[in-house]
């Protein structure tokens, strides 16, 4: 049944870049819950390349243009990062709803600003963590919240590939003050938010070695492996990299409890639970984005809250922080302490 287009939420694209392309594709996979509405970038090109063929989508330079015409519910950044908090905020005093690529800001300034906005204007702001959609991080998600595996010890997550990038097509990624640090704050940030989702608590000290193994011209790290102790008492380990693909074996995600463990690959989930056989599940792949902006739509309709909102996004980029200052001192760091990433 398709729904009548007034209960469609109405997306409007900020910033028509490489990531737009799988947010869109998630647009059209979802008809009855989206109408994408509107595109603002200041590249022509980009925003007709992301517009197709559908010529009921407006396009706009500025996206600040594209607010003040009206005609959204919501706005979907995609932005380089360093732009991510002026354009949530921007939205936000609009009354618009948001989803925002990863990460949902720089600093811990930016961090409260962005929550004063969400609670002075009553908005949703989601942020698009697009791995929690997998259906395998769900299908463990559930089984830790089910209890079977007890008090959780340990999550570890891994996120590595042999990144080709040059000096010239890494772009604004190369460079700290507009990336907000090096591959942790980028592709790292994924392995910290499942972390985070599968650990089921707020983080408060953090442990770091970065380093700069292959891709010499950038400013920051092209490598991490961070420790994370939550509040809960749950311990994290994140490895993550461009420099180099995983070793054989390596599993995407893992958690030991008190009465057994999981392990996933990011497409079978295997379980075990002491004193039983091992239980194997392989699933099906989805179109995540498709999932996330699905997940979106229904929770600005119904006015449900998101799988992670600003909250989560702001644990995150607390996470990262402290992981840069952990690097740069050599000790364990507090998170929350008022280090940014482009400074380190």
């Amino acid at each position: 049944m398709t729904s009548n287009a007034r209960d469609r939420v109405r997306i409007g694209l900020i910033g028509a870049g490489g990531i737009a392309g799988a947010h869109v594709a998630g647009y059209r996979r979802n008809p009855d819950t989206v109408t994408f509405a509107a595109i603002a970038d200041p590249v022509a090109e980009n925003a007709e390349k992301r517009r197709g063929d559908d010529a009921d989508v407006r396009i706009y330079a500025d996206y600040r243009d594209m607010i003040a015409a009206g005609g959204l519910d919501a706005v979907d950044i995609c932005l380089p990062h360093h732009l991510h908090a002026e354009a949530v905020i921007a939205a936000a005093d609009a009354g618009l709803h948001v989803l925002c690529e990863k990460p949902l800001c720089l600093t811990l300034e930016e961090a409260d600003a962005i929550t004063a906005a969400v609670e002075r204007n009553g908005v949703t702001v989601m942020c698009a963590h697009n791995q929690l959609f997998m259906p395998a991080v769900a299908a463990a998600k559930e089984l830790v919240s089910s209890g079977a595996l007890g008090r959780v010890y340990e999550v570890r997550t891994t996120d590595s590939f042999y990144n080709d990038f040059t000096v010239e097509s890494m772009g604004w990624r190369a460079h700290a003050a507009t990336a907000g640090g090096g591959e942790l704050i980028d592709t790292g940030y994924h392995p910290l938010y499942l972390l985070q989702h599968l650990a089921g608590g707020t983080p408060v000290e953090v442990g770091a070695m970065l380093s700069r193994h292959r891709l010499d011209f950038m400013e920051g790290e092209d490598s991490a492996q961070v420790l994370v102790r939550y509040d809960n008492g749950v311990v994290g380990h994140v490895t993550t990299s461009w420099a180099y693909q995983p070793a054989v074996g390596t599993e995407k995600f893992s958690l030991v409890g008190e009465k057994g463990s999981l392990s996933s690959d990011g497409t079978t989930l295997i379980s075990r639970i002491r004193g039983e056989e091992p239980v194997t599940v392989t699933f099906d792949q989805v179109h995540e984005f498709a999932a996330e902006v699905a997940h979106f739509a229904e929770c600005i309709r119904e006015g449900r809250r998101p799988i992670q909102t600003h909250v989560e996004g702001i644990d995150v980029l607390g996470v990262i922080l402290a992981a840069y200052e952990s690097s740069a001192r050599g000790t364990i760091a507090k998170v929350g302490g008022a280090v940014t990433a482009a400074a380190v």
